[in-house]
């Protein structure tokens, strides 16, 4: 049989295992990649590259980068630095028609710089934010939706572990990757806030306001997010600057959360122990992923599936434009049904060799599809997000829950136009590292 053939019947046969039998993404792109390159070249070099796969992978420097920001996220997560967020944010426009879920939406971006996850951004803004509002009386659909969609920005917001792991995937460089999210994500947030803006308008009811703070209580808020501020700068102006590596400047991100975290005393022994054993949890879960992806594309490799197809489309007689929009349509429709690190690890040795070969800068792609990927943490059937917020929430329907993502779509998509539009927004900056 040829050999991308193979390389096919093997996508679908992925496709079938993670499905059917519900077996978590990681390991069914091992099973699936060891088996195919048994049958393309022989059992004993299969046991052989599933091995050398293995140990390069968890043996591999860059990989450390990724369990130093995910404990960063964690330590801030357990000294309260998202509450301090919230706080602050409330303090300032919590006034305004809308202002509280405005201010959800400013503390999830804030939060989403330091953590990287959106699940936790979901989890731990519906335990801060949905009590407050439920108190003031908005709307379900509203104070939900707003959570729900804010904590996309998780993944989006430098530092990003989906941008890490793109990068460790594709050898693009990851603070290049940081730098050309950090726009696309400032303006995902701001259409956000925009979306919740015009609710309020439209339904007044749905949002309203807070008692107004004094100008002393707004400066008061202040510190709660210098840390936040502290951290970020850190990170992205270390890396700008050339101080570290991006596994450097994880190191070196975790070192400064704990410090802070000790320093304002908002850390305690069980609340290490608990940081430590999330990290621990989340890093295996992404780094098992990893190793699946490197097993499933080396047997991708060796049937040249990627680069025929990428030879394929770039003769086809339609404009490039059209192609690009058959692939994000692909990712909008692959991020509904599927978790987006796991599609993107299946779908980026097919596409990204493709977006290559039509000519896209490959940091602007990679930015691109993390954003359409995002929408699935909210949209149907799987929308991790709003099971999150509906399961923290307690009393509001799932169906509420996203019902109120749905008025969120249009901020996403406003993203995505601009993007294409201007694909500057992802490039600009990378380009101030070289």
């Amino acid at each position: 049989m040829d050999p991308c053939t193979v390389g096919i019947l093997g996508i679908a046969a992925l496709l079938a295992v993670l499905f059917l039998f519900k077996i978590p993404v990681g390991f069914a792109m091992a099973l699936v990649g060891f088996a195919g390159f048994a049958w393309v070249v022989s059992p004993t070099a299969a046991i052989s590259s599933a091995g050398n796969a293995v140990w390069q992978t968890f043996s591999s420097y860059g990989l450390a980068v990724i369990p130093f920001f995910i404990f960063m996220g964690n330590i801030c997560f357990q000294a309260g630095v998202s509450n301090r967020l919230y706080n602050t944010a409330h303090a300032w426009i919590g006034h305004i028609r809308g202002g509280i879920a405005m201010a959800t939406i400013m503390a999830c971006a804030g939060f989403a710089a330091i953590c990287g996850s959106n699940a936790a951004t979901a989890a731990t803004m519906s335990a801060v934010a949905l009590p407050e509002m439920k108190k003031l009386g908005y709307r379900d659909c509203l104070n939900t939706g707003a959570v729900a969609s804010g904590a996309t920005l998780g993944v989006i917001i430098p530092p990003s572990v989906v941008l890490i792991v793109i990068g460790l995937s594709t050898g693009e460089s990851i603070a290049k990757l940081f730098f050309a999210a950090l726009l696309p994500g400032l303006i995902l947030s701001a259409s956000l806030l925009v979306t919740v803006f015009a609710i309020c308008r439209i339904h007044p009811e749905w949002g309203p306001s807070s008692p107004r703070t004094s100008f002393r209580q707004k400066l008061a808020s202040l510190p709660g997010s210098v840390e936040m501020l502290i951290l970020f700068c850190l990170v992205m102006a270390g890396l700008y600057l050339g101080w570290f590596t991006p596994t450097e400047a994880g190191a070196a991100g975790a070192f400064f959360s704990l410090t802070i975290a000790i320093a304002g005393r908002n850390i305690t022994w069980k609340k290490f122990a608990a940081a430590m054993k999330d990290t621990v949890h989340t890093s295996s879960m992404i780094l098992i992923i990893v190793a699946g992806a490197v097993i499933f594309g080396k047997f991708l490799t060796i049937t040249r599936l990627p680069y025929e197809t990428a030879d394929w489309v770039a003769g086809l007689p339609v404009p490039r434009s059209v192609i690009l929009m058959m692939m994000l349509a692909i990712y909008i429709f692959g991020g509904a049904i599927m978790d987006a690190l796991g599609l993107l690890m299946i779908t980026i040795p097919i596409f990204f060799p493709v977006a290559e070969k039509l000519g896209y800068n490959p940091l602007w792609f990679a930015v691109i599809i993390t954003i359409i990927t995002s929408m699935g943490a909210i949209t149907p059937p799987v929308g991790i997000n709003t099971y999150i917020v509906a399961g923290m929430a307690g009393d509001v329907p799932l169906s509420s829950v996203f019902r109120g993502v749905t008025y969120f779509l249009g901020a996403f998509a406003a993203c995505i136009a601009l993007m294409l539009l201007f694909p500057s927004l992802a490039t600009m900056l990378p380009e101030l590292l070289r």
